[in-house]
């Protein structure tokens, strides 16, 4: 397999964290409606880049080159990757820029609604995840012999415990989304949101960081799976601290007529570091899958030589 089609790959989902990267700029500046058509803004290709536009037709232009970018790399896989299985998720993959990609016209055509803004911000972060799998999958690491499959023997496996921390981190992620979409920046946040939403951090520190430890106290010196736990540790706590200094400079800047720079860098470092826990325990939750193979149940029966019974 060529390794130039794995950094393509790599590369592709960079740009992709870019594009959540200046989606939040565009929420968070309050300026999904600078440009009141689409495709075009305000009937251009390239308007002058001012005020709120500039994030917004910037955020259009980006994605413009990610669905080409996505295009080139599902084309790509078809014609060098041997495995159907990953040539089907690069389908998946163009398919989801294409629905995004409708979802971000929507959300300008019906002014914004709730459910189409937070549905855009969520399958931005499925897409991420998907790009993020093709990297791995066409890794030389995933590919290579030479990783012997470890049976797991203390407690219960890890499997289910990284898909369960990928759920409720995804679930967190949903509802941040539709928090940050559900108000303007001179409204309250809904009290029931904003309380699910702290909720849901313990939750996922609870579980998420529990499955972490637990592979860093099983696993310590296998690099393939530590690597990705100790990040992803680093990334939690990261979150967690952005989180609420996040939502301590709104509460402490109730009456500004826009948000501030610090606020606003903040509040983006925050969705792009969500991004990240989330692309993290997807890159662990694949090779845990890939390295670890859960105890056999059951009682092994040894094989020795029958015994004659005399009487």
């Amino acid at each position: 397999m060529s390794r130039g089609l794995h950094r393509f790959t790599v590369f592709v989902t960079f740009a992709t964290f870019v594009l959540i990267v200046a989606g939040a700029l565009v929420t968070s500046h309050g300026a999904g409606l600078a440009a009141p058509d689409w495709p075009l803004s305000w009937g251009r290709v390239f308007p002058p880049m001012v005020g709120n536009l500039f994030y917004e037709h910037g955020h259009r232009l980006i994605a413009t080159s990610v669905g080409m970018l996505t295009i080139v790399l599902a084309v790509w896989m078809w014609r060098r990757e041997p495995r159907q299985w990953v040539r089907r998720l690069s389908l998946v993959a163009l398919c989801a820029v294409i629905a995004q990609g409708l979802l971000g016209g929507l959300t300008v055509k019906l002014m914004l609604p709730l459910w189409v803004s937070s549905a855009h911000a969520c399958l931005a972060q499925l897409f991420f995840c998907t790009l993020v799998s093709l990297s791995v999958f066409t890794s030389q690491g995933w590919r290579a012999e030479s990783l012997p499959v470890i049976e797991e023997r203390d407690g219960p496996s890890l499997r289910p415990l990284c898909v369960a921390a990928f759920v409720v981190t995804f679930v967190q992620l949903v509802i941040g989304a539709t928090l940050r979409h559900s108000a303007s920046w001179d409204e309250h946040l809904p009290t029931n949101l904003v309380l699910a939403h702290v909720g849901g951090a313990l939750l996922v520190t609870i579980v998420l960081g529990g499955t972490l430890i637990t592979v860093l106290r099983r696993h310590a010196g296998e690099r393939y799976l530590t690597r990705p736990a100790v990040l992803g540790l680093v990334l939690l706590g990261a979150q967690l601290c952005l989180g609420l200094a996040a939502y301590l400079s709104r509460r402490a800047s109730p009456d500004w007529p826009q948000p501030l720079k610090p606020i606003v860098t903040v509040t983006v470092a925050h969705v792009a570091c969500g991004a990240l826990v989330l692309a993290t325990i997807v890159v662990l939750t694949l090779r845990v899958y890939k390295r670890l193979r859960p105890a056999r149940m059951g009682f092994e029966v040894a094989a020795t030589p029958s015994a004659s019974v005399t009487t």
